[in-house]
């Protein structure tokens, strides 16, 4: 049995040097204390994957969970990266920032190494399944991943319901007695709604070292609560820790699952015009089901075609008032719709700051709104001349469209349509005046259609979304030809 798999493993090796072009070695610390091990393939795909091994965080479990990978990946066309990261003693610190080091690194030298920038993702396992997690819940955006692959992960930080050493050891002693810190780097309790990359998870029933139900499953659930793609392949036998080794029983089968999965994930353009969607729960979509995949941005997608990359960074309840109950600009999407980079942004802000609670602060609507357009578009704070056609003062990149509120046809949340007709819209309009932006006037568009609305008459259904999509649509091709 032993010749059978020393045999077997060799074959790997083999396999991994045909596919491979390139196999070299970068150091992240200046000490070497962490590397990354690069495989470049002979015919690149674009697709790039970061490998983060398991070890419970007490050791790297970097050959059938690292290295033993690059063949199979380099075959399919993927650069494959493994990091070996410092292990955290309590200091989780120090694999985090190796590892954000390390898709950093990806990102930077895609034109060298032929990876498209935005289909970089991150493969854990076990102890590394947690890390990856906890890169695509709490890191920033040009570090996020753009998918996620988990094996057998470990997700919760408490260690009753969890793998215990991995837990004390990237926490800490200390660490494990902080509710807030066991809470928050248990990563289900971090997915973000349309920020958290998709994911497959895949790991074995009868998993006696990380408990399924608590960790894989519960980040499933968190993944398709929140309405974002995810797939879950669970094996009946095989325990732990079984990575790309031929001893697993189901090893083809998972291959297949996970080469089916990689390949139905195409990757933005490269040249993709960028549009962001900013907005509450409208943007957000409250009431769809699956929403990052039905909501108006998605439909969005959809009409604009491969040529452009619409994101959603919608939250829901959000007002543009800083001072409101919950002010937009405070939020994570907020940071990373700026990150994104947009060519092209969509504002469809102030319904919330209707609610009585919020305008006591309407008269500092306009400044709020002022500063989130200046934000977005710095250029747009510099004094110019004045010229006949405001709409001329605009910047190419990024064009920013703000939408009016739709009509709210019932007071629900105690959402006051008259304050968004009378106060709310004609701000709007004189902040677009002045900075020279297109507003898509959908409180007007949408004035006789309470057919698409939900039963709280605040909220486009099905049909809503669909209106709002082409609305958008229309405007967007048409400046583009402008």
């Amino acid at each position: 049995m032993r010749r059978l798999l020393t045999y077997a493993l060799l074959l790997l090796g083999i396999a991994a040097q045909a596919q491979t072009a390139r196999n070299f070695t970068i150091n992240l610390t200046d000490d070497g204390k962490a590397q990354m091990v690069v495989f470049l393939p002979t015919s690149p795909s674009g697709k790039a994957i970061v490998g983060v091994p398991g070890g419970g965080y007490s050791m790297l479990s970097n050959t059938h969970e690292g290295t033993q990978w690059s063949g199979w990946l380099n075959q399919k066309g993927i650069a494959y990266f493994v990091v070996n990261y410092r292990l955290p003693n309590g200091d989780r610190n120090l694999p985090i920032s190796d590892v954000e080091k390390g898709i950093r690194i990806v990102r930077d030298s895609a034109a060298v190494w032929g990876i498209n920038p935005h289909d970089v993702g991150i493969m854990g396992f076990s102890a590394g399944g947690h890390l990856s997690s906890v890169i695509s819940t709490h890191s920033a955006f040009d570090v996020r991943p753009d998918f996620s692959i988990l094996f057998y992960p470990v997700i919760s930080m408490d260690e009753r319901q969890s793998h215990k050493y991995s837990c004390i050891n990237f926490l800490g002693t200390e660490g494990q007695k902080d509710p807030k810190l066991v809470h928050d780097f248990s990563t289900q309790n971090a997915v973000r709604r349309h920020l958290t990359p998709p994911a497959i998870i895949l790991l074995s029933s009868d998993d006696r070292l990380v408990p399924p139900v608590t960790n894989g499953v519960a980040y499933y659930s968190a993944m398709r609560n929140a309405g974002n793609e995810c797939a879950m392949h669970i094996y009946p036998t095989g325990d732990h820790g079984w990575g790309i080794g031929p001893w697993f029983k189901y090893h083809d089968q998972m291959l297949a699952d996970l080469g089916t999965w990689l390949d139905a994930h195409p990757a933005p353009k490269t040249d993709a015009l960028r549009v962001a969607c900013i907005g509450n729960s409208i943007t957000d979509g409250h009431g769809i089901e699956l929403a990052p995949q039905h909501g108006y941005p998605a439909q969005l997608q959809k009409l604009l075609g491969d040529g452009y990359w619409v994101k959603n960074f919608g939250v829901s309840a959000r007002t543009m008032l800083n001072k409101g109950d919950f002010p937009y600009m405070n939020e994570m999407a907020w940071r990373d719709a700026q990150a994104f980079d947009p060519d092209i942004v969509i504002i469809k802000l102030g319904t919330n700051d209707s609610k009585p609670q919020n305008w006591q602060h309407g008269a500092e609507f306009k400044q709020d709104l002022q500063q989130m357009v200046t934000t977005l578009c710095p250029a747009l704070a510099t004094p110019k001349k004045k010229v006949k056609k405001a709409r001329q003062v605009q910047p190419k990149r990024p064009q920013i469209f703000l939408c009016t509120p739709i009509p709210a046809f019932k007071s629900t949340w105690d959402i006051n349509d008259a304050i968004i007709t009378d106060s709310i819209i004609p701000i709007q309009k004189e902040v677009a005046q002045q900075y020279g932006l297109q507003v898509i006037d959908l409180h007007q568009l949408f004035a006789n259609d309470s057919d698409k609305v939900q039963g709280d008459g605040i909220h486009p259904n099905e049909k809503g979304v669909r209106k709002m999509a082409e609305i958008i649509a229309g405007v967007l091709k048409e400046e583009i030809k402008r």
